[in-house]
């Protein structure tokens, strides 16, 4: 079964995100735990947490179900110093929200070397930030989003994220997030038929299904191979309405967060619908 859902806002408190989950009719959800354009934010109130988790239940939502993103803000490849420990120690910070809250997963973009270190030597501070990240927490796993490859961010082979992997301690809480219009401009060609299943059949040989946490279901604006991440409406961009009825139609996908990050979200209860017609 398909849980479709969208980032929501948590405006006014985290415990308005599954309200407005619901109100678009959405079967799942993300969300920031926190200001995601802020480094330090006032910790979570008891009351916040509480309607919460009383707010999921009401209207069905399972920790499984809810997909919360990082701060953007964060790095955790960053080869200066005090710069990492910033960014780790925000990281921290999200992981415990999601503890308190009792949510099961955190998505995130692994980071970026800045091109002051090589691809590689930021892999593995990337690696060990979240090995120190997991060790202070319980519970919540760490998903790693592929990303478009813009700039200097790293991710956006399926290689890259594997190596991140091999360098996690607890493999059982390590996960990954594929983001559809990051896949496609990092050069994954999802469009025909024949370069879907190849994309996936070499996401499943380098990464594995296993691994698969969650999913990112956006268009977009930016051709194959442009590395420039910029979303989409369903069916609007390059990638077309085909993709998302493969994407619908395939087992591989089901029961787990497939979150719309699409630019109007005054569309977002029409794309919902949309997605689920396109089911057969």
């Amino acid at each position: 079964m398909k849980y479709i859902g969208a980032h929501v806002s948590a405006s006014g408190g985290v415990e308005n995100a599954p309200v407005n989950a619901a109100a678009i009719g959405a079967k799942a959800f993300a969300l920031f735990t926190k200001n995601q354009r802020q480094w330090v934010s006032s910790p979570l109130s008891e009351e916040s947490i509480t309607k919460f988790k009383s707010n999921c239940a009401l209207h069905g939502y399972e920790p499984w179900q809810i997909l919360p993103h990082d701060s953007y803000l964060i790095n955790l490849g960053h080869p200066g110093k005090e710069e990492l420990a910033k960014s780790r120690a925000a990281f921290l910070d999200e992981l415990q929200r999601c503890e308190q809250l009792g949510l099961t997963r955190l998505n995130f973009h692994p980071g970026s070397h800045l091109k002051l270190v090589t691809p590689e030597e930021s892999l593995k501070i990337i690696a060990e930030s979240i090995n120190i990240t997991l060790s202070k927490t319980k519970g919540v796993t760490a998903v790693i989003e592929n990303t478009a490859g813009q700039g200097s961010n790293l991710g956006h082979t399926f290689e890259q994220i594997r190596f991140i992997i091999d360098l996690v301690e607890d493999k059982s809480r390590v996960g990954v997030c594929i983001d559809t219009c990051h896949t496609f401009t990092s050069g994954y060609d999802l469009i025909t038929p024949e370069g879907y299943e190849e994309t996936f059949r070499q996401f499943n040989d380098i990464i594995g299904f296993n691994y698969l946490r969650g999913i990112h279901l956006n268009d977009s604006m930016k051709p194959l191979g442009s590395h420039v991440d910029r979303h989409d409406s369903i069916g609007k961009g390059f990638l077309g309405a085909d993709v998302f009825k493969r994407l619908m139609n395939d087992a591989r996908f089901d029961n787990m967060p497939i979150i719309l990050e699409t630019p109007n979200e005054e569309i977002w209860q029409q794309e919902i619908e949309m997605l689920y017609k396109m089911i057969e």
